[in-house]
Protein backbone atom coordinates (compact mmCIF):
# COMPACT_ATOMS: atom_id res chain seq x y z
CA UNK A 1 0.00 0.00 0.00
CA UNK A 2 1.39 3.19 -0.75
CA UNK A 3 1.32 6.47 1.51
CA UNK A 4 -1.47 8.01 -0.71
CA UNK A 5 -3.48 4.91 -0.05
CA UNK A 6 -2.54 5.21 3.47
CA UNK A 7 -3.13 8.66 3.88
CA UNK A 8 -7.01 7.72 1.96
CA UNK A 9 -6.36 9.86 -1.30
CA UNK A 10 -9.28 9.11 -3.18
CA UNK A 11 -7.84 8.50 -6.59
CA UNK A 12 -6.08 6.08 -5.23
CA UNK A 13 -8.99 3.72 -5.01
CA UNK A 14 -10.27 4.54 -8.59
CA UNK A 15 -8.26 2.03 -11.04
CA UNK A 16 -8.90 1.13 -14.56
CA UNK A 17 -8.36 -2.47 -15.47
CA UNK A 18 -6.63 -2.46 -18.54
CA UNK A 19 -6.73 -6.11 -20.72
CA UNK A 20 -3.09 -6.88 -21.21
CA UNK A 21 -2.70 -6.04 -25.10
CA UNK A 22 -3.53 -2.47 -24.25
CA UNK A 23 -1.75 -2.63 -21.42
CA UNK A 24 1.31 -3.61 -23.52
CA UNK A 25 0.92 -1.20 -26.57
CA UNK A 26 0.43 1.81 -23.96
CA UNK A 27 3.97 0.60 -22.14
CA UNK A 28 5.43 -0.43 -25.84
CA UNK A 29 4.28 3.92 -26.36
CA UNK A 30 5.34 4.94 -23.45
CA UNK A 31 9.26 3.04 -23.52
CA UNK A 32 9.44 4.47 -26.97
CA UNK A 33 8.41 8.54 -25.68
CA UNK A 34 11.04 7.40 -22.87
CA UNK A 35 13.97 6.41 -25.88
CA UNK A 36 13.30 9.81 -27.32
CA UNK A 37 13.65 11.43 -23.82
CA UNK A 38 16.79 10.01 -23.43
CA UNK A 39 17.75 11.13 -27.11
CA UNK A 40 16.96 14.69 -26.80
CA UNK A 41 18.65 14.97 -22.95
CA UNK A 42 21.54 13.34 -25.08
CA UNK A 43 21.52 16.41 -27.22
CA UNK A 44 22.02 18.66 -25.12
CA UNK A 45 24.33 17.22 -23.21
CA UNK A 46 25.95 17.23 -26.78
CA UNK A 47 25.32 20.73 -27.82
CA UNK A 48 23.18 19.65 -30.23
CA UNK A 49 21.65 22.38 -32.37
CA UNK A 50 18.76 24.30 -30.99
CA UNK A 51 16.41 23.74 -34.33
CA UNK A 52 16.91 19.51 -33.82
CA UNK A 53 16.70 19.46 -30.20
CA UNK A 54 13.40 21.19 -30.79
CA UNK A 55 12.37 18.76 -33.84
CA UNK A 56 13.21 16.19 -31.33
CA UNK A 57 10.63 17.53 -28.52
CA UNK A 58 8.04 18.37 -31.21
CA UNK A 59 7.97 14.34 -32.15
CA UNK A 60 8.17 13.98 -28.13
CA UNK A 61 4.87 15.93 -27.55
CA UNK A 62 3.35 14.32 -30.42
CA UNK A 63 3.73 11.06 -29.17
CA UNK A 64 2.38 12.02 -25.73
CA UNK A 65 -0.96 13.61 -27.58
CA UNK A 66 -1.29 10.16 -29.33
CA UNK A 67 -0.95 8.46 -26.24
CA UNK A 68 -3.12 10.26 -24.19
CA UNK A 69 -5.70 10.48 -27.34
CA UNK A 70 -5.56 6.83 -27.31
CA UNK A 71 -6.18 6.72 -23.08
CA UNK A 72 -8.73 9.01 -23.60
CA UNK A 73 -10.86 6.75 -26.14
CA UNK A 74 -10.44 4.07 -24.01
CA UNK A 75 -11.57 6.07 -20.75
CA UNK A 76 -14.56 7.15 -22.66
CA UNK A 77 -15.10 3.70 -23.70
CA UNK A 78 -15.05 1.99 -20.64
CA UNK A 79 -15.22 4.02 -17.12
CA UNK A 80 -17.03 7.26 -18.57
CA UNK A 81 -19.88 4.83 -20.32
CA UNK A 82 -19.97 2.59 -17.29
CA UNK A 83 -20.23 5.73 -14.98
CA UNK A 84 -23.33 6.94 -16.65
CA UNK A 85 -25.13 3.64 -16.48
CA UNK A 86 -24.49 2.92 -13.02
CA UNK A 87 -26.06 6.96 -12.87
CA UNK A 88 -23.22 8.60 -11.54
CA UNK A 89 -23.46 11.41 -13.74
CA UNK A 90 -20.56 13.82 -12.26
CA UNK A 91 -18.22 11.91 -14.34
CA UNK A 92 -19.10 14.10 -17.47
CA UNK A 93 -18.09 17.24 -15.27
CA UNK A 94 -14.97 15.30 -14.75
CA UNK A 95 -14.33 14.65 -18.45
CA UNK A 96 -14.90 17.68 -19.51
CA UNK A 97 -12.14 19.03 -16.95
CA UNK A 98 -10.26 16.80 -18.58
CA UNK A 99 -10.53 17.04 -22.20
CA UNK A 100 -10.00 21.11 -20.68
CA UNK A 101 -6.53 20.39 -19.50
CA UNK A 102 -5.51 17.79 -22.59
CA UNK A 103 -6.38 20.73 -24.57
CA UNK A 104 -4.15 23.35 -23.10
Amino acid sequence: MTEYQEAGCPACARRTVRDEDQKKKLLNRLSRIEGQVRGVKKMIENDAYCNDVLTQSAAIAAAMDALNREILRSHIHSCVVRDIREGKDEVADELIATIERLMR
